[in-house]
This record gives structure tokens, C-alpha cells and sequence, in this order.
């Protein structure tokens, strides 16, 4: 599912919001994860799952083209760590 998608799915569901209110509402759900994470924060919602971030480690890699050697830097990736009712839905 795409964001269009969701936001198509929630106006059938809705009727009484507008187009703009349930996009406002969407944006401002990402916006506020995102922002949680980039302060190194962990977003929980409960039946559904978590998100976190992890650090990665600075190492050596290797560029497929051209299999010359790369440093890569360290960083933070996003995680997510699905619920347990997620994960009993999914393996029903």
C-alpha cells in the first residue's frame, strides 16, 4: 500500500473529512515518527509494533560496479520491531 492508497482507504472510511484534513492528518502521523526518531526517541504503538533506531558501525565496502574498496560511515538506520498481535495475524 502507498500513501495515496491510505489516504483513498481512510476518505471511503470517513466520509465526514475532507481530502485535505485526512492528508493533514497522515503528514502530520510520518512527520511526528520521524521527528521522534531523529531524536533518537522510539515511536510504540501498541498491536502494531515499534520503531527504533540502531547504529551501524563505520566500515570498509565494496563498490559492486566497479569492486573498488569504500569507506562507509557510521549511522543510525531506522528499526522496526512488529507487535505481537501483528505477528499472530501474519503467521495464522
Amino acid at each position: 500500500m502507498i500513501r495515496s492508497e491510505l489516504i483513498q482507504k481512510l476518505a471511503m472510511t470517513n466520509p465526514g473529512l475532507s481530502q485535505q484534513d485526512i492528508e493533514a492528518i497522515i503528514s502530520t502521523f510520518f512527520d511526528e515518527i520521524t521527528n521522534r526518531l531523529a531524536a533518537n526517541g522510539r515511536v510504540e504503538l501498541r498491536g502494531f509494533g515499534a520503531f527504533s533506531t540502531r547504529a551501524r558501525d563505520a566500515r570498509t565496502g565494496r563498490n559492486p560496479r566497479t569492486g573498488e574498496l569504500v569507506d562507509v560511515d557510521a549511522k543510525r538506520v531506522p528499526y522496526f520491531k512488529p507487535g505481537k498481535e501483528m505477528r499472530a495475524r501474519l503467521n495464522v
